[in-house]
């Protein structure tokens, strides 16, 4: 699938199309590495079994009752009660042909409501041909709430789950995924690609990418990684251990829904002191609705060569340095800031969509870990 930033719509997200249903309905989606379900804006005429009233314009959204392969989940079905919990099904079961409902919660407060179907979605191959994969779960929501959703027609959810898009994708396929993430600032013409599947045979590793270990299981459906430590400019800084211990409420993951990256609060103020050092002599800017806590003038006399390399350090001994763009970052003409937000203490720390950006990352589920190396993603 061809994914592109979402600078045209004013979001800091990525992008895929996808085609759902017989025949195929067109759908732009937000990839999500930290969301088990795939959902999307949905119409459903389903009487007086359940509630069908939405907010969304009438041209919006999939059109349940044109596709003659959607399949409601029914709400009594173990499915429902017992296999779909992690994916906030609800236990109200008005009538026993009702479709079991779902109150799906991110986060960061954003949110959907539906019903769970089984859907056909229509796929690209790597020779040019298309393929069908049947079966699939989805997430027919009639209300949303959250302002990335606004410009998506929906999430394809890509998480460490039995029930994800990416579950589905990779079942014949050992677990493999990558993408490679544009600059987030580029325009939509511009774009790589979300590719399940290896790149080579499916059991082999490339030699040109730096692996580390993947946590699965350990925080949720996400992709969790054993950093153990960041350098700011070759100096390791004093970052107390428990902020990275997944079982004392640390750890850290693999975002692609994520923009900024989260650091809990022990590890935020010394990487935060160490960067803000680098760039002190340029003015300091407040940018209103700006997240991030430091921002400065960079119109006149900055270079990305005054900025000391940041480097996440993984218990295996990876190192993940990624490009300066990634953390000092663009936010207005001449005005840049520190990409970095302070996360909860200890609290789970996030690697970020931009942070990531223009690497290639390879998921090999079935060996359990994870590829990155540096890409122009062009």
């Amino acid at each position: 699938m061809p994914i592109y930033s979402g600078r045209d719509f004013g979001l800091a997200q990525y992008f895929v199309s996808i085609r759902v249903g017989t025949p195929g309905q067109k759908f732009i989606m937000i990839v999500d590495l930290g969301s088990e379900l795939t959902w999307m804006k949905c119409r459903y005429h389903c009487g007086k079994n359940c509630s069908r009233k939405g907010r969304f314009r009438r041209q919006e959204g999939f059109l349940a009752d044109s596709s003659s392969s959607f399949r409601t989940i029914p709400c009594f079905s173990r499915m429902c009660k017992t296999d779909l919990m992690n994916l906030f099904s609800l236990v109200a079961c008005p009538t026993p042909l009702a479709p079991c409902a779902y109150d799906y919660r991110y986060l960061d407060s954003s949110a959907t409501k539906g019903i769970f179907a089984k859907e056909t979605v229509t796929l690209g191959l790597g020779n040019g041909r298309k393929t069908r994969l049947e079966n699939v779960l989805i997430g027919c929501s009639n209300w949303i709430q959250g302002p990335s959703f606004d410009r998506a027609d929906g999430v394809i959810g890509l998480g460490y789950s039995n029930y994800s898009f990416t579950a589905k994708a990779t079942q014949n396929l050992e677990g493999q995924f990558s993408y490679c993430l544009v600059d987030h600032l580029s325009h939509a013409n511009l774009s790589n690609y979300l590719i399940f599947g290896g790149r080579r045979s499916r059991s082999s590793l490339s030699p040109n990418m730096t692996y580390t270990h993947l946590e699965l299981g350990i925080v949720g459906a996400f992709y969790a990684v054993n950093v153990v430590g960041i350098s700011v400019g070759r100096v390791r800084l004093d970052i107390p251990m428990e902020v990275w211990d997944a079982s004392k409420g640390g750890g850290t993951i693999l975002d692609s829904g994520s923009s900024l990256t989260f650091l809990g609060s022990p590890a935020y103020a010394p990487v935060m002191a160490a960067l803000k050092r680098s760039v002190s002599k340029f003015k300091s800017v407040v940018l209103d609705g700006v997240p991030m806590e430091y921002c400065f003038s960079s119109a006149e006399g900055f270079s990305e060569n005054l900025v000391p390399k940041l480097v996440f350090h993984f218990a295996d001994g990876a190192r993940f340095q990624p490009h300066v763009k990634s953390y000092i970052i663009d936010a207005a003409d001449g005005v840049r800031c520190i990409g970095i937000v302070e996360g909860k203490g200890p609290g789970v720390s996030i690697i970020g969509n931009i942070m990531q950006q223009n690497f290639l990352w390879a998921f090999h589920i079935g060996k359990g870990v994870v590829g990155f190396a540096p890409s122009t993603c062009t």
